[in-house]
C-alpha cells in the first residue's frame, strides 16, 4: 500500500504547529534534571501533556513510580510504541539529551492523534525512566509492557546523524578478593595480599584484550584497596564494566572474568566472589525496514542520515532489551559536531540549543510519519517482523 502523501504533509504541518509547546517541554525538563528513578517532575509534566491531548494515561507501570504509558487508537490493528526517556546524569544534567528524546516522542504521539482521523490500531507512549544505568526498559520488558507491540520507535541526539545505533551489550560485575591481614614488616609471611590478587586480575584481563573481537572490552576500577599502607590488605574489591558487540560476546567476557578471578584466587591463596551488580543491557538489533522509513522521513524533514561508521560503537542502552523483544529503531541525530561527545557539559548546552530544537522537531516529524506508515500499511508490520526474526535467528 502506498501511504497518501497528504498524511505526511499533515504530519509536517501539525509538527510545525506544535513546535513551541514541544520546545517548552524540552526546556522545562532541561532546567530541572532528575536522576534515574527520581524523575517525578518529568513524569508529571509528560503525563499531563498526554492527558491534555486526549490520550489515556496509566501511571506507575511495571511497579516504577516514574514510568507510565499512554494510549490512543481503536486497538484493532498494529501497535506502535513511542519511547520517551527523561532521566539525567549526575553532575551533568541533560548531557545525554534525554529531554529532547522525551519532547520528540511526546510530539510524535500528539501529532499522530491530530493527523490521523481514525487510528486503526494503537499508539502506545511508553515513559521509560532510568536509562542511565537503572534499566527502566528492562524492567518494563519483563513486566510485559511491550507485549503486543509491533514497532518500538525512538531517536537519540548525538554527534552523528546515523540511521541505526551501534550499541553494545553491557553489564557490571563486582569482584572481591579476601586474603589475610598482617604487618608487612613484622610478620610478612603471614599476610595474604587481597589487593595484589585484584591487581593480578586487572593484568590478566588486559592480557586477554588483544584477542577480543571488535566492540568487546572490560573497564575496571578499584573500589576497595585496603585501609593503611602498613597492613597487608585483607580484602580488596573492584567493579568491572563489560561490553560486548553481541550478547554472545558479552557472555564470553563474563566467563573470562569469572575464570580469571577463580584462577588468581587459587594461585594466590585468596578467595574470590564474583557478583553481577547491574541490570544487563542487550545489544541493539536495528530493524532495517523501520529504519529505512525513518531515514526517508528525516531527510524530508531536513536531516539526512547515513549508515554508521563500521567498527564504531556508541555505548549501550536498555533499548537493546526492547529490540530483542519487538522490531525497534534508535537512530542518532546530531545536535553537535562529530569531534564532540555526549556526556559532557558541551552536550548539555547543545540539548538546549537552536540546533537541538531543529533536531527534535525533525525527529518528532519522522517518528510520527514512520508510525503512521506502520499503522496504515499492514505489510510494513509484517516485513518488520520478518526482519526481526531473521536477525534473531542469526544472533545479530
Amino acid at each position: 500500500m502506498i501511504i497518501p502523501r497528504s498524511v505526511h504533509e499533515r504530519i509536517s504541518r501539525e509538527t510545525a504547529a506544535l513546535a513551541p509547546k514541544l520546545w517548552q517541554v524540552a526546556m522545562a525538563l532541561h532546567e530541572q534534571p532528575e536522576l534515574a528513578f527520581e524523575e517525578h517532575a518529568a513524569a508529571a509534566l509528560l503525563t499531563a501533556e498526554l492527558e491534555n491531548a486526549g490520550l489515556d494515561v496509566v501511571r506507575g507501570v511495571a511497579g516504577l513510580p516514574t514510568a507510565f504509558t499512554a494510549r490512543t487508537g481503536d486497538g484493532q490493528g498494529p501497535c506502535v510504541a513511542l519511547l520517551l526517556e527523561y532521566d539525567a546524569l549526575p553532575g551533568l544534567g541533560h548531557a545525554c539529551g534525554h529531554n529532547l528524546i522525551a519532547a520528540a516522542g511526546l510530539g510524535a504521539a500528539i501529532v499522530l492523534r491530530r493527523s490521523l482521523q481514525e487510528i486503526n490500531g494503537s499508539v502506545l507512549v511508553v515513559g521509560t525512566p532510568a536509562e542511565e544505568g537503572g534499566g527502566g526498559k528492562v524492567i518494563e520488558v519483563e513486566a510485559g509492557v511491550f507485549d503486543g507491540v509491533d514497532a518500538a520507535l525512538m531517536f537519540h541526539p548525538g554527534v552523528h546523524s546515523w540511521s541505526s545505533a551501534p550499541l553494545t551489550a553491557q553489564v557490571q560485575f563486582r569482584v572481591g578478593f579476601r586474603g589475610r591481614a598482617a604487618h608487612p614488616t613484622g610478620n610478612p609471611t603471614e599476610g595474604i595480599d587481597a589487593l595484589g590478587a585484584l591487581i593480578q586480575l586487572f593484568n590478566a584481563l588486559a592480557a586477554l584484550q588483544p584477542r577480543r573481537p571488535s566492540g568487546s572490552h572490560v573497564q575496571g576500577i578499584i573500589t576497595d584497596g585496603g585501609r593503611a599502607t602498613n597492613i597487608v590488605p585483607e580484602y580488596a574489591e573492584g567493579r568491572f564494566g563489560l561490553r560486548g558487540a553481541t550478547g554472545e560476546d558479552l557472555d564470553q567476557l563474563i566467563s573470562d572474568l569469572r575464570n580469571c578471578a577463580d584462577g588468581i584466587a587459587l594461585a594466590t591463596g585468596t578467595t574470590a566472589v564474583t557478583e553481577q551488580v547491574s541490570t544487563r543491557y542487550e545489544h541493539f538489533r536495528n530493524n532495517d525496514v523501520l529504519s529505512r522509513l525513518f531515514a526517508g522521513h528525516a531527510e524530508r524533514a531536513g536531516v539526512p542520515l547515513s549508515e554508521p561508521t563500521p567498527g564504531v560503537y556508541l555505548g549501550s542502552s536498555d533499548i537493546g532489551n526492547v529490540s530483542a523483544q519487538v522490531p525497534a529503531i534508535h537512530p542518532f541525530v546530531a545536535i553537535l559536531d562529530a569531534y564532540e561527545s555526549d556526556h559532557t557539559p558541551r552536550f548539555a548546552e547543545a540539548a538546549a540549543s537552536p540546533w537541538g530544537r531543529r533536531t527534535t522537531l525533525a525527529a518528532a516529524e519522522a517518528l510520527a510519519s514512520t508510525a503512521a506508515d506502520v499503522l496504515l500499511d499492514p505489510a510494513i508490520s509484517r516485513a518488520a517482523w520478518s526482519d526481526f526474526h531473521a536477525k534473531a535467528a542469526a544472533g545479530r
